[in-house]
C-alpha cells in the first residue's frame, strides 16, 4: 500500500501509535512519560533508520499542542497559590533564571556562539518543566505540602516569564555583524511589548466578558459535542487571531485566552472538555521535538552535553536550594525543591525550537539541548531518591537534624492523630473523597460507633473540613506512605467515594496490599467501563442507578 497522498493520516497515526508504546514502556521503567514521546519521534526522525515521518506536518501539529497546553496553563493559572508563596516563588525564579543566563552567557563566550544565544541557551536551561515536576510531587506525596506550594509557585513565575520571553524572542533574530544591533534589539522589543499590551487590553475589554457568556449560550443548547468545539474554537481561534492581528505569539494568545474563562463558572467544565484534546496534542509536540533531535551529538559533543547536564541538574539545583535556605525553610523543603526543579522540559523545547526558526540557536546548540533535557527528566526521578535518602540519613543525627532546621512542616504534621486519640480509637473508618457523595457520608455516619479519617485531595476542602473539626489528610490514597498515615493497619473499613475508575482500581489494591482483611466499599457511578470490576475484590458495591432505580419504584408503589 502507497502512503502518498497520506502523509498527514500516516504522521499522525504513527506518531500517536509509536507515542503510546515508547510511552508505557516509559512509565514501566518508572519514566516520565515524556522520555518515551520524544523517544517516539525520535525513531520516527530523519535521523534513525525506517520510517521517516513528515516534518513539515508534524510542526503544524505540534503548534495545536502548544496552543492547547498554553490554553491549559493559563486555565489553570492560580493567582491564590501564588500569593500564598509570593515571596520566595519570585525571588527564587527570577533568582535561578538570572544564574542561568549568567551561565548561559560565560559557555556561549567559550563554545564561540553569540551572546543572544547564550542568553536563550540558559533561558532555556533555566525553566522546569511543569509535566514532570507535578507528576515526580504528586509520587512523592508532596504536592500538598509546603513543598509543594513553593515548587508550584516557582513554576508559576518561571511560566509567565517564558511567556514574556516568547513575545521578546523575534526581537532577538538580529543578522550577525550588524553594528545597531541593541538599537534594533530594543526598538523591536519595545514594539512586541507595545502589540502585547494591545491584545491584553483588548482581552480584558471585550474576551473577559465575552468569551464566558458564549460559552454559557452554547451550554443552554445541551450539546455536549458543540460544547467540545466552541471550547477548541476558541482556544485555537483566539491563538490565530493574536498571532494575526496583533503579532503575539499562538503560545501567548491561547495563555491569555485561558485566563480569561479561569473565573468562569465553567471553568471546570472547560477543562474536561480541553483537557483530553490537549494531551493527545501536546504528545504529538514532544514527538515533533524528538523528530529534530540527532541522537549523534551524544557521542560527538559529549563533553559539552555534560556541561548542560550539570549546568541544570548541579548549578541550577545547588542555586535553588541555597534560594530556600536563605527564606530559613528546614533542610527537607530544601532538598525536595531542588529535586523538583532540577530538569527541563516543554517550555525549553518552545523556547528552544522558536530559536532554531529564527536563527538564534544553531541545529547543534538545539540538539544540545534536547539531549540534557532527556537525560534530566529521565533521571529526575533519581534525585527524589536521592533527596529522601539524605533527609532520612540525617534524620538519624538529631542535633545535626536540628541544627540543620530539619523538623517536619506543619502542614504535613497538621492531619495526625494525637497519640491518646490513636489508642481510644476503636472502629476506624477511611472515608476517600470528601465531595457530593463523600460529604453526604461523613455528615451522617454514626460518631458513637466509628472514628473518622478523611483522605482529600482539594486543599480547599481539606482546611474547610480540618476548620470544620475533622481529621483529615491531604494527599493521594493511592499512596502507601498516605494509607499508613491514615492507620489502615487499625481501620476496620475504607470508603472509596470517588467517582474516577482508574484511581479507584489504584487505592483498592493499594490497599488490599497495606491490609488484605480491610473492608472495602466502592461507588460504581459510571460502571467503570474498561475497568474490571470484579478483580477490584471489594466487599460492597453501590451502584448509582440500582439506588435511584430503587427509590423511584418504592415511590411508585407507594402511590394509591
Amino acid at each position: 500500500m502507497s502512503f502518498e497522498g497520506m502523509s498527514l493520516i500516516t504522521t499522525l497515526s504513527f506518531g500517536l501509535i509509536m507515542a503510546f508504546m515508547l510511552g508505557l514502556i516509559a512509565v514501566r521503567m518508572r519514566l516520565p512519560p515524556i522520555v518515551g514521546y520524544i523517544l517516539a519521534g525520535v525513531a520516527l526522525g530523519p535521523y534513525t533508520p525506517g520510517y521517516v515521518a513528515d516534518l513539515s506536518i508534524a510542526k503544524q501539529l505540534s503548534e495545536i499542542g502548544i496552543v492547547l497546553l498554553m490554553f491549559g496553563v493559563g486555565l489553570h493559572f492560580s493567582i491564590k497559590d501564588l500569593l500564598e508563596v509570593k515571596k520566595i516563588a519570585i525571588t527564587g525564579a527570577f533568582a535561578q533564571i538570572a544564574i542561568s543566563v549568567g551561565i548561559g552567557l560565560v559557555v556561549a563566550h567559550y563554545w564561540g556562539w553569540r551572546p543572544e544565544a547564550g542568553f536563550v541557551f540558559g533561558l532555556a536551561c533555566s525553566v522546569a518543566s511543569t509535566v514532570v515536576m507535578m507528576r515526580a510531587m504528586e509520587d512523592n506525596h508532596l504536592l500538598q505540602t509546603t513543598v509543594g506550594k513553593i515548587a508550584v509557585g516557582w513554576l508559576i513565575v518561571q511560566d509567565l516569564v517564558m511567556v514574556l520571553a516568547l513575545v521578546l524572542l523575534p526581537s532577538l533574530a538580529i543578522p550577525e555583524g550588524d553594528d545597531q544591533i541593541h538599537l534594533e534589539m530594543l526598538l523591536s522589543g519595545a514594539i512586541a511589548m507595545a502589540k502585547m499590551a494591545i491584545f491584553i487590553m483588548v482581552m480584558l475589554l471585550f474576551g473577559d466578558k465575552a468569551l464566558p457568556a458564549l460559552l454559557h449560550q452554547v451550554v443552554t443548547t445541551r450539546s455536549r459535542e458543540l460544547f467540545t468545539l466552541a471550547v477548541l474554537g476558541l482556544a485555537v481561534g483566539v491563538a490565530f487571531a493574536a498571532e494575526m492581528i496583533f503579532g503575539v505569539s499562538l503560545a501567548m494568545g491561547a495563555f491569555i485566552a485561558g485566563m480569561m474563562l479561569k473565573e468562569s463558572s465553567l471553568s471546570k467544565d472547560i477543562a474536561e472538555r480541553a483537557l483530553p484534546l490537549q494531551d493527545a496534542f501536546a504528545v504529538l509536540f514532544f514527538v515533533s521535538v524528538g523528530m529534530l533531535f540527532n541522537p549523534a551529538i551524544i557521542w560527538q559533543e559529549p563533553l559539552a552535553v555534560l556541561i548542560c547536564v550539570l549546568m541544570i541538574m548541579v548549578v541550577k539545583s545547588i542555586a535553588s536550594f541555597m534560594i530556600v535556605a536563605a527564606f530559613k525553610y528546614p533542610l527537607r523543603t530544601g532538598l525536595y525543591v531542588t529535586a523538583g526543579l532540577g530538569q527541563i522540559g516543554e517550555f525549553s523545547f518552545i523556547i528552544a525550537t522558536l530559536a532554531l526558526s529564527l536563527g538564534i540557536l544553531s541545529d547543534q546548540a538545539h540538539e544540545i539541548l534536547l539531549a540534557s533535557a532527556l537525560i534530566t527528566i529521565a533521571l529526575n526521578p533519581v534525585t527524589f531518591i536521592g533527596s529522601r535518602m539524605a533527609v532520612e540519613y540525617i534524620g538519624k543525627y538529631p542535633k545535626f537534624a536540628q541544627l540543620l532546621s530539619l523538623p517536619e512542616d506543619d502542614d504535613e504534621l497538621a492531619h495526625l492523630l494525637p497519640d491518646e486519640m490513636k489508642k481510644q480509637v476503636k472502629s476506624l473508618v477511611i472515608l476517600v473523597g470528601a465531595g457530593q457523595i463523600g460529604g453526604y457520608i461523613l455528615s451522617n455516619l454514626n460518631q458513637k460507633k466509628h472514628d473518622l479519617i478523611i483522605i482529600e485531595t482539594n486543599r480547599e476542602r481539606v482546611e474547610d473540613l480540618r476548620g470544620a473539626g475533622f481529621h483529615v489528610i491531604a494527599g493521594d490514597a493511592g499512596s502507601t506512605e498516605t494509607l499508613e498515615e491514615a492507620m489502615i493497619n487499625k481501620a476496620s473499613a475504607l470508603i472509596v467515594a470517588i467517582p474516577e475508575a482508574f484511581e479507584v482500581g489504584r487505592i483498592v489494591e493499594s490497599a488490599r496490599q497495606a491490609k488484605p482483611e480491610i473492608k472495602i466499599i466502592i461507588q460504581d457511578r459510571y460502571n467503570f467501563g474498561a475497568v474490571d470490576i470484579e478483580e477490584m475484590h471489594v466487599d460492597l458495591k453501590v451502584t448509582g442507578s440500582e439506588e435511584i432505580a430503587k427509590r423511584m419504584i418504592n415511590y411508585l408503589d407507594a402511590i394509591k
